[in-house]
């Protein structure tokens, strides 16, 4: 067994969601949750499909962050895995959605973060083991550090 790092590519002003799902719908039911969450939303998804001709298969309304799925898809290279880039919404604004997908069994990762995917080779194929979402934490957030953070999420609308 080889286990290799695959460094994820986020356009600026993306988010990354990456997980693994079971089914060849997978792509076009991720789709359908993408358009019905978020109006305007911007995305790509790529889907790689683990049996019969085992290929990247991707759907999306924003062709850029499509073809960064499909690379990124293409980079990891393990069996029933799915990426979705994002632009113009948070994951937060699909995720529970996407958790309620019939085929998604696992979320990995849902970040704008730099990313890492631990992924595992076989003679089979590849999975993913886990993944690197962000950096270490630099500190224990202080009195001030409490308030920026209560004002970033009342700027972004997420709190009164």
């Amino acid at each position: 067994m080889e286990i290799k790092t695959v460094v994820m590519e986020i356009p600026e002003g993306a988010n990354i969601i990456i997980g693994q799902t079971h089914f060849i719908k997978t792509a076009e039911d991720l789709y359908e949750v993408m358009v019905n969450g978020v109006p305007g939303i911007k995305f790509g998804i790529a889907f790689c499909e683990a049996s019969g001709p085992c290929l990247v298969r991707a759907e999306g309304n924003d062709n850029s962050l499509k073809e960064v799925a499909i690379r990124n898809a293409s980079n990891i290279a393990a069996g029933h895995t799915f990426v979705i880039l994002i632009k113009e919404a948070f994951p937060v604004n699909v995720l529970n959605s996407i958790k309620a997908c019939p085929e998604v069994c696992s979320i990995y990762c849902a970040t704008a973060n730099p990313v890492q995917v631990i992924v595992a080779e076989t003679e089979q194929g590849g999975g993913i083991l886990g993944v690197i979402d962000g950096y270490r934490p630099k500190g224990i957030e202080t009195e001030k550090d409490v308030q920026d953070r209560k004002h970033f999420l009342r700027n972004i609308g997420y709190k009164l």
